[in-house]
């Protein structure tokens, strides 16, 4: 059998083809416009939108369409078998709004966009905090999709009055390839107007928010076969008629299964640009007193929990290539002693960009803290990977007070190649870190939901057993994790001296 997954993401699509022992047949990836301070270049084809703004960041959905069946254009015609199935793994909390003609009203409005805070504050303040976990499990931010629907209702009421069908971003993929109005618990969770608990939608926010629950679609785990390629669809992309349509889910959760991270235990560690903690857990769990982490459904068809935080390699990144001008990033940590892992005497707060979890503050700044005459540049390249590390172990001890444990956890990303950074997070985490041997992460999981609606494997637990092996692993040190623990009581005090005082008084 051979399936596609296919990664929708921000700034490019990827897919590829898998047979069903795990091996990768062929990649194509396509990329396409990223509408960030002007969208005069859509205006013609979506009347009535409204110019953009800084923070603000659109797509025009029909490009991830002409892309995607380009790129599976490309896998086909390089495959030159028969495709059991394709399924998606995502970007989250997109926008997208159908007419009655099935037509896209407007462009998607993105994850990253930052127009809705007035909004945010009216479902956390004004419906309340209480009644947004009560009913969805997560409060409001700013990228999530229910804001988004009021600021449109606000902001452009004849566009709101035309939607009659609401998609996530790779269900209007899915549904280009099939024709079928579907959505999947996981991606659904992400929108503000799930009962993640009870994974149906809430009557609540669809009452706050405006919609009419036939606007909404179905809802199935992300393994489940909605439909297959229609002919129109078949022609365009090279896929066959036969082909079944997965729903798939949302890019972390999908990611996730790509990892193998699906049994209660487990989590991963994405190391990208921002560093995201996942917890599988079978069991629905939330976070009632700060709110830090988000509670979802998992693509396996149970649950995660999930913290963010905005900066991960992207604070070595800046250190490295703005500050040290170098990209040589091997180097750089070469230097760094092994006795030196949890004695730096220098702390970094890589809040460049603001922080998610657990402060939720986008008005954080990093910095360096206990330089010295003494410091070095290796200290400081240290004080960055511990930084991150530091933020990291914030969620896990958010997610210990309510009760989810892990004992290994699978890294991904970029900085994930660099054995350091590795031996650091397994020590200050305490956990086992693990590396496997794929490191196509969400496209890699949206060929394994694949496998599994396909019929090739029962479980997506099944799936992950068997077509995920761990190729590397790093232990935590007991004289090293005492040494980490006692600096990340220092880190933790640290965002609250600098602006904790500030942020209240905003």
């Amino acid at each position: 059998m051979i399936t596609i997954g296919i990664d929708l993401g921000t700034t490019a699509v990827k897919m590829l083809a898998m047979d069903e022992t795990g091996r990768v047949l062929h990649i194509a990836s396509r990329d396409y416009p990223l509408y960030i301070e002007n969208n005069e270049a859509l205006m013609g084809r979506y009347p009535g939108i409204t110019p953009l703004e800084a923070g603000w960041t659109e797509q025009d959905p029909q490009d991830w369409w002409e892309q995607t069946a380009d790129g599976l254009r490309e896998l086909t015609a390089a495959v030159k078998e028969p495709i059991a199935a394709v399924s998606f793994s995502g970007q989250m909390h997109g926008l997208v709004a159908l007419d009655g003609d099935n037509r896209v009203i407007r462009p998607a409005i993105l994850w990253n966009d930052q127009r809705t805070q007035r909004q945010c504050d009216y479902l956390n303040n004004d419906i309340g905090r209480d009644k947004m976990l009560e009913h969805t499990a997560n409060i409001a931010l700013t990228g999530f999709t229910a804001p988004k629907f009021l600021w449109l209702k606000e902001n452009e009421p004849e566009l709101f009055a035309r939607i009659k069908k609401v998609m996530l971003p790779k269900d209007y993929i899915a549904y280009r390839l099939s024709g079928v109005f579907a959505t999947d618990f996981s991606d659904a969770a992400g929108t503000l107007l799930l009962d993640v608990e009870n994974k149906r939608w809430s009557d609540f926010m669809m009452g706050v928010v405006g919609l009419p629950p036939e606007s909404l679609p179905r809802l199935y785990p992300s393994y489940a076969p909605v439909g297959a390629v229609t002919e129109a669809a078949a022609l365009l992309t090279g896929l066959c008629v036969k082909t079944k349509v997965v729903i798939g889910g949302g890019d972390q959760a999908v990611g996730a299964v790509g990892t193998g991270t699906v049994k209660s235990g487990m989590c991963s560690v994405s190391l990208g640009t921002s560093g995201v903690v996942f917890f599988a857990g079978d069991n629905f769990a939330v976070d009632r007193g700060r709110s830090a982490v988000h509670s979802f459904c998992h693509a396996n068809g149970r649950y995660h929990l999930m913290g963010v935080t905005l900066t991960a390699a992207a604070s070595n990144k800046w250190w490295s290539e703005e500050v040290l001008h170098t990209g040589d990033y091997d180097a750089e940590q070469r230097v760094i002693a092994s006795d030196r892992l949890g004695r730096n005497p220098v702390f970094f707060l890589p809040y460049l960009n603001g922080e998610r979890t657990p402060h939720n503050d986008p008005n954080a700044r990093g910095a360096f803290v206990g330089l010295s005459l003494t410091t070095t540049r290796a200290d400081m390249t240290l004080a960055v990977l511990e930084g991150v590390a530091f933020s990291l172990r914030d969620i896990k001890e958010i997610v210990g007070r309510l009760g989810v444990a892990a004992k290994t956890a699978r890294i991904i990303g970029g900085g994930a190649r660099s054995p350091l950074w590795c031996r650091i997070i397994a020590n200050v985490l305490q956990l086992r870190v693990e590396k496997i041997n794929s490191e196509e992460g969400p496209a890699f999981g949206a060929a394994i939901l694949a496998m599994t609606g396909g019929g090739a494997f029962n479980t997506v637990e099944e799936a992950c057993e068997s077509l995920i092996e761990v190729t590397e692993a790093f232990e935590p040190d007991a004289d090293t994790v005492a040494a980490y623990t006692r600096q990340y009581g220092i880190f933790a005090g640290l965002y609250g001296a600098l602006w904790g005082r500030r942020k209240d008084e905003r």
